[in-house]
């Protein structure tokens, strides 16, 4: 968890690149910021205050860590607080590089220096990436005699952050600890942050094996399990639902346990295994045999989580409790399958 209470806002410069596709350019500041108190405490609120979620990030390069260029900048800013400006134009450089794709829009570009931003219950220097690229119109009411007059300008609306990344002096060997958001982007297009210019992956931490396992059963049941066993919709709706309340219910996953509990029959659980190994090996990556659970990260999932079946463009049938309350059937005067339910209230 980051919290910001005692961050002090140390150093602050600001760029604005263009697209590069459009040929727009880079304008780069002369030095830093200074800042009066009020403006650093709102800059502060408008920086950190998107960072909610718990999902980190580690820098990474296929080749050798050191030639991922904000992993690269930003080392060298840890070490040598006071080549802060002269990287800051490498960041700024490096972005406008990723910025090709037709739909990236030009913007501020924010690099900062923070001192004490706590994560984890950890004081840690960290860097701040910023960018902002949609405008909002706000109005001005000033007091006219006995009127009022109102006057209308474009700006930035501090509530909302379009695009950001802090990075933590911590756990350099691995990529450092990296926090990213971005709230405007949509498809290929948001890739260019992310993929592009950050080349960030998943931190493996308790949110990282939470959301894989959860990936990992939902895949299972809903991929694997109807090619080789005869389940029909409901019992997969059955097996996703105890797949989420284990998570729900426990705050440590523990694979035997899961498996016996959820999938119950030995044949299942071996084809799980299989399946499991496979998983695994086509992400590169490895599900612990037990991890903390992160509460967050099962609620995340729980959105996409949904025990749904849809019949035609008629119905949909929320299976949330039990199985046996559900049966299937086909009317052969009409020629359809059909879904009998079982219940004891309509509410």
């Amino acid at each position: 968890m980051i919290i910001s209470e005692s961050a002090n806002l140390h150093r602050l410069v600001i760029h604005k690149t263009g697209n590069k596709g459009k040929e727009e350019g880079i304008k780069f500041s002369k030095s830093p910021v200074q800042l009066n108190e009020t403006i650093r405490d709102l800059l502060i609120r408008y920086f950190l205050s998107p960072f909610k979620q718990q999902e980190y990030f580690n820098f990474y390069h296929d080749a050798d860590l050191s030639l991922n260029e904000v992993f690269h900048f930003s080392a060298a800013i840890f070490d040598d607080p006071g080549s802060f400006y002269l990287n800051s134009v490498n960041l700024a450089n490096h972005l406008y590089e990723c910025s090709s794709h037709p739909k990236v829009k030009p913007g501020e570009l924010y690099i900062s220096y923070f001192q004490n931003l706590e994560l984890d219950g950890q004081a840690l220097d960290a860097i701040g990436i910023f960018k902002s690229e949609s405008k909002e119109t706000f109005l001005k009411v000033y007091p006219d005699g006995d009127n009022f007059t109102i006057e209308h300008e474009d700006g930035i609306n501090i509530n909302k952050l379009d695009k950001g990344c802090l990075i933590f002096n911590s756990e350099r060997e691995n990529g450092f600890v990296v926090a990213s958001v971005d709230n405007l982007s949509k498809g290929s297009d948001a890739l260019y942050w992310m993929d592009d210019f950050l080349k960030v992956r998943q931190r493996n931490d308790q949110f990282f094996q939470t959301s894989q396992t959860l990936t990992l059963c939902r895949n299972f049941v809903t991929e694997k399990l109807p090619e080789t066993f005869e389940i029909d919709r409901p019992g997969q709706a059955e097996l996703l639902n105890k797949s989420m309340k284990f998570f729900r219910e426990n705050d440590n996953f523990v694979m035997e346990e899961f498996v016996s509990e959820v999938f119950e029959q030995p044949e299942v659980i071996n084809t799980f295994n299989e399946y499991r190994r496979d998983f695994e090996a086509e992400r590169d990556m490895k599900i612990n045999d037990d991890f903390d659970i992160s509460g967050q990260a099962v609620r995340k999932q729980a959105k996409v989580y949904k025990s749904v079946i849809k019949l035609d463009k008629n119905f949909h049938i929320y299976i949330h409790g039990n199985r046996n309350n559900i049966e299937k059937g086909y009317d052969e005067e009409r020629g359809m399958d059909y879904y009998r339910l079982y219940f004891k209230e309509e509410s």
